[in-house]
């Protein structure tokens, strides 16, 4: 069965877009990442916030916060989906740069994702 595809969209033909399985997952993954938490009303603690960081000043200090923040909110809501082997953040001037490295238990498959978010003012 195929998932809806993060973000919502429409595909070539007008129909919702879908995604393959190890595709959705990486979905989730960006989802747990930008969800901030408060931000589901009834999952008030889904999400890590990553998000939120656009007002945050960016430093190696923050970088290594945030890794260990990534690392929990990953392992929380997404456990059962996903193994996680490593998580690296690291900052250059203004972005944050996220990278998550995991096997999808399902298909066995490993992937290496990046994120990026600008942060400071």
């Amino acid at each position: 069965m195929p998932n809806l595809d993060h973000p919502f969209h429409f595909d070539s033909r007008g129909r919702t877009a879908a995604t393959d399985g190890d595709e959705h997952v990486r979905d989730l993954v960006e989802q747990v990442l930008f969800t901030a938490p408060g931000e589901r009303v009834n999952r008030p603690d889904f999400g890590c916030g990553l998000g939120q960081l656009v007002f945050a000043e960016n430093s190696p200090e923050l970088a290594a916060a945030t890794q260990f923040l990534i690392q929990g909110a990953l392992q929380q809501w997404l456990g059962e989906v996903i193994e996680l082997e490593a998580v690296a953040v690291r900052s250059e001037e203004t972005t944050l740069h996220v990278t998550v490295q995991y096997r999808v238990r399902r298909s066995d498959v490993r992937r290496s994702d990046e994120f990026t978010r600008t942060v400071g003012l």
